[in-house]
């Protein structure tokens, strides 16, 4: 038996609204039994809870700031109402579609379904008669318009790691890998499993591919309410309707599938069950597919040609009556006439559809179902809160990281960046005698400020690059925050930490530095010390600002002032400003490369002849090279401070 062929699809059309199956039957778990597993004792059955979703009077507005017309006019605030009473109701084994030209509201509705939109929502939204919970967070699959992927992750990587962090935990990691396999089969992605997803850069499966892999991320869990944004956007027809027909098959399978389409086909059309039909948030039609043409005939709206029933809606939610002679013209009398069409489509809705939609909804008042709410739906729910531990996520999207971020941290470019600067870097400062103490305490310097910046500007891109993958995976419920940020912090280790090894094995011997193995191994770790911290600042402006430019643009800045005071520019600065130097960490780790190099009792040939102390010197003075650990514990707090505020700017982009 195939993946979705689950339950019967039940026979909405010989149930009215009013006659909706009693709660006690709607919480039966739908069994999944997959190909040569009926007689196996240790098959893990995965379970759909068929779920019907009823929206009722749902209103969303926002605000808005104006400002005056006059010279100097104030800043005023108006509200927009997004959505308007939109009612409605969707099934189990039900596909409803969303209907609207661009801006009616369709992709706010749906998010307002999914439980992911914040603001003024008003209205009641219920689940089987139950509010929004976590519970349901996790039985509900959403499928964003734009495929949030990992380009350089296979499409078997992707979706593995999404069976490891949103399956349950009762499963083994062997089970999981057999379950992506078979989303894989049944969404026909068998040719392109082992290939990379694409990005910008280079080129990874189709569009229609992207797409399957997407939705195949939330066939996962077996969702029992599947909700898809625009699945058909940006492809041709054929794979439009491929994409349909996968749906069209989870949905017989008991699932309750809602999506927004722009532009359907007639094809696509006469897939949907329902259709809801908006028009600048104003609900215009609601009611089974097959009956919208009938509809629209019957208030005067009907259309001498065979035309497809999408775009004659589409006309409608314009403004546009059928066989408009002047759909294509401009000018006022046009928009007046399209105002009047809305308006007739509008009261026309209120009249013949909104009176008994309510009335019918009210009927089937989940107060009704036979139903309690007791302590172990609680007990339930919590245990659901999340499918694996914290350590479990962890490790999985560690394990994500270092498979994504390899070929990121190890390009050849990059490769190739570091090293060219430590060879040329390494023939300038070539075997730099020890009287020549300028060039030395110069080229510690650079170790400080190349490592203080490079690290930076890498990290700043971090969380901006990934900010639609957290949104959209925390949306989910498929880990802690906390466990992505420390995977991410620990995942960067290696990655990070390699390369400026390299750099330093290869200028330091080559510049001729102090030849001692524990000088060598202590100036290493100054360095990586420096590389972690300049990470987290880096890490830290990416989070708060969760802009490329403007992060780019502060981080530019914030180098530029801490390569100014960093202690080797200017030595003397004025008292008023001196707190300055003591907010570099270059400055720090400066000193401490000083402080591993020299001591203040050391000698060097300052001409010829004659032996100056090291602590004299204008340069170390001025630094000074005692309360080295002072200095590694301001570095430390720095790191873990830094660090502290990139995961509570997190937090925040939660709330967005």
């Amino acid at each position: 038996m195939p993946l979705n062929s689950i339950v019967p699809k039940p026979d909405h059309k010989s149930v009215p609204m009013e006659g909706l199956p009693k709660m006690s039957e709607i919480n039966n778990r739908a069994v999944v039994a997959y190909p040569g597993q009926a007689n196996s004792q240790s098959v893990h059955q995965l379970t759909i809870y068929p779920t019907t979703l009823k929206f009722e009077e749902v209103v969303y507005k926002v605000k808005q700031d104006q400002k005056g017309l006059c010279w100097g006019g104030t800043w005023t605030t108006r509200e927009k109402t997004i959505l308007n009473e939109i009612t409605g109701m969707v099934c189990p084994g039900e596909i409803l579609a969303m209907l609207g030209p661009s801006g009616s509201g369709k992709t706010t509705l749906l998010t307002a379904l999914g439980g992911r939109l914040t603001g003024k929502l008003s209205g009641k939204i219920t689940y089987n008669g139950q509010p929004f919970s976590g519970a349901m967070k996790r039985r509900t699959g959403f499928v964003a318009q734009d495929d949030i992927l990992y380009p350089h992750l296979t499409v078997t990587e992707t979706l593995l790691f999404t069976a490891l962090l949103r399956l349950p935990k009762t499963l083994t990691r062997d089970e999981k890998a057999q379950h992506v396999q078979r989303v894989i089969t049944e969404l026909g992605l068998s040719r392109c499993r082992n290939s990379m997803i694409g990005g910008p850069l280079f080129r990874g499966i189709s569009g229609g591919e992207k797409k399957r892999v997407s939705i195949g991320q939330e066939m996962l869990i077996n969702p029992s309410l599947l909700l898809l944004d625009e699945p058909t956007s940006g492809l041709d027809s054929t794979t439009a309707q491929r994409i349909l027909t996968t749906i069209k098959r989870l949905a017989s399978g008991g699932r309750t599938v809602v999506t927004t389409i722009h532009q359907p086909s007639s094809r696509l059309y006469h897939m949907f069950d329902k259709v809801v039909l908006l028009s600048e948030g104003h609900p215009i039609y609601y009611g089974p597919a097959s009956a919208a043409l009938e509809y629209f005939s019957s208030i005067g709206f009907s259309t001498s040609m065979t035309v497809n029933p999408a775009d004659l809606l589409l006309d409608l939610a314009n403004g546009i009556g059928p066989d408009s002679k002047n759909a294509t013209d401009q000018g006022e009398n046009m928009e007046q006439e399209q105002k009047l069409v809305k308006e007739a489509l509008i009261s026309a809705y209120e009249k013949n559809i909104s009176t008994r939609l309510k009335a019918e909804l009210c009927k089937s008042d989940p107060n009704n179902y036979n139903y309690t709410k007791d302590a172990s739906a609680k007990t339930e729910t919590k245990s659901e809160q999340w499918c694996t531990s914290w350590w479990y996520q962890f490790k999985v999207l560690f394990q994500r990281g270092l498979r994504e971020r390899r070929y990121e941290s190890f390009n050849r470019l990059r490769i190739f960046q570091v090293l060219s600067v430590s060879v040329l870097g390494g023939l300038l400062w070539w075997h730099t005698p020890t009287s020549h103490i300028e060039d030395r305490i110069a080229l510690l310097f650079f170790f400080s400020v190349f490592w203080g910046f490079y690290p930076l500007y890498n990290a700043v891109f971090t969380f901006p690059q990934e900010r639609r993958m957290l949104v959209k995976e925390r949306a989910s419920g498929m880990y802690h925050l906390s466990s992505y940020f420390l995977a991410r912090t620990f995942g960067d280790l290696p990655l990070e930490l390699a390369l400026p090894t390299a750099f330093v094995f290869i200028i330091y011997w080559m510049g001729g530095l102090k030849a001692d193995p524990i000088t060598f191994i202590l100036s290493l770790l100054v360095v990586l010390y420096s590389v972690l911290v300049s990470q987290s600042l880096g890490l830290a402006i990416g989070a708060l600002l969760m802009d490329i430019k403007q992060a780019t643009t502060i981080a530019s800045v914030t180098t530029l002032v801490f390569l100014i005071a960093g202690g080797y520019y200017v030595q003397q600065i004025p008292p008023f400003i001196v707190w300055l130097k003591y907010l570099s960490y270059s400055y720090y780790s400066y000193k401490l490369l000083l402080g591993v190099q020299y001591n203040e009792d050391d000698y060097y040939e300052c001409s010829k002849g004659v032996l100056c102390r090291v602590g004299d010197f204008p340069s170390v003075k001025s630094m000074g090279l005692n309360h080295l650990w002072v200095d590694v514990a301001i570095m430390a707090l720095m790191l873990v401070g830094y660090r502290l505020v990139a995961y509570l700017a997190l937090h925040r982009v939660q709330l967005r």
